[in-house]
This record gives C-alpha cells, sequence and structure tokens, in this order.
C-alpha cells in the first residue's frame, strides 16, 4: 500500500500498514506516472482527470470529504461530476457516503478488539471545548480523529 502524505505523518502511517510513502510536498503522485488500482482520495487537492490518470485501466477511485471551498456544492459536485467522468469507462467511481448499522458496527468492534483496526485518535477533548476542537479539525492538520468525551451524569438515586 502506497500512502501520501507530509514527511510528519510518515512513521505513522507506516505503523499502520503503508509499504512505500509519497511526500506530497515534494512530489505530485498523480504526475509520477505510476497507475494505481485504488486511490481514496481524502483531501480531494487533484483533479478527477488527474487522479483518473493515475488509475490502472480498471483501477477505483473513492473522493472522501474537501473540497468545501465551494460551499454550495460541496463533495457532492465532486461526486456527480465523477460519475458522469467515469460513466464510458473501465475504471470505477465510488462514494463514500456512510450508513451505519448495528451488524457493521458489531463487525467494526470485533475488529479493533482483535487488533486488526487500530483507531488514530489525535486529541481528545471534553464537551465543554467542543468549539476548541473543531477548530483544531478546521485547521486541517489532525493526525487521525479528533474526539470529544461526553461523560455520562452521575446517578442521584438513594438506596432506601
Amino acid at each position: 500500500m502506497t500512502a501520501v502524505s507530509s514527511t510528519r505523518n510518515a512513521e505513522l502511517l507506516r505503523s499502520l500498514g503503508a509499504d512505500e510513502m509519497i511526500d506530497y510536498t515534494t512530489t505530485d503522485f498523480t504526475q509520477a506516472g505510476r497507475h494505481y488500482d485504488f486511490i481514496l482520495d481524502n483531501v480531494s487537492n487533484h483533479s478527477l482527470s488527474r487522479l483518473r490518470r493515475a488509475l490502472s485501466s480498471s483501477g477505483t477511485l473513492v473522493p472522501n470529504g474537501g473540497r468545501f471551498d465551494k460551499r454550495w456544492l460541496a463533495s457532492g459536485g465532486r461526486i456527480v461530476q465523477g460519475m458522469l467522468l467515469f460513466r464510458f469507462s473501465s475504471q470505477k467511481f465510488g462514494n463514500f457516503l456512510l450508513s451505519p448499522n448495528q451488524a457493521d458496527l458489531a463487525v467494526l468492534k470485533e475488529l479493533i478488539e482483535a487488533g486488526k483496526v487500530t483507531p488514530v485518535i489525535d486529541r481528545t477533548y471534553p464537551l465543554d471545548e467542543t468549539a476548541k476542537a473543531m477548530g483544531h479539525v478546521g485547521e486541517g492538520h489532525a493526525r487521525g480523529k479528533t474526539t470529544i468525551t461526553v461523560a455520562a451524569p452521575l446517578s442521584t438515586a438513594t438506596a432506601g
């Protein structure tokens, strides 16, 4: 698996299973002449055409967020554009729409408990610092997930 990140995140991604690292500050992976069977695009800083050229002839592109600078379209416009661009191609265009259900969450729980999936938590904030947490995420430099801790209320029942 090849991962694209800054040098700052290289070791983290290697620890998660990346065999090869491409430092986006020095190399544009879409221009390097390699072809990939699968691209998960978490940033959307390359055009769909450039990403498509970096795919193998039967490769799959899955965009996952980004491009919120075009607020009225957000990611939806990119998905529609991708569906049109890939319509008559042997390459595939997927989407990363999530609709969790209990069965999927149970499988994910088992994978985490077995050590096969390791969530990466960058920072944890208490509920009253949610605005600060959102600011951290908005800066675009989180190295994993940012979580909010919600404490359960203490029981006020007394034994009688």
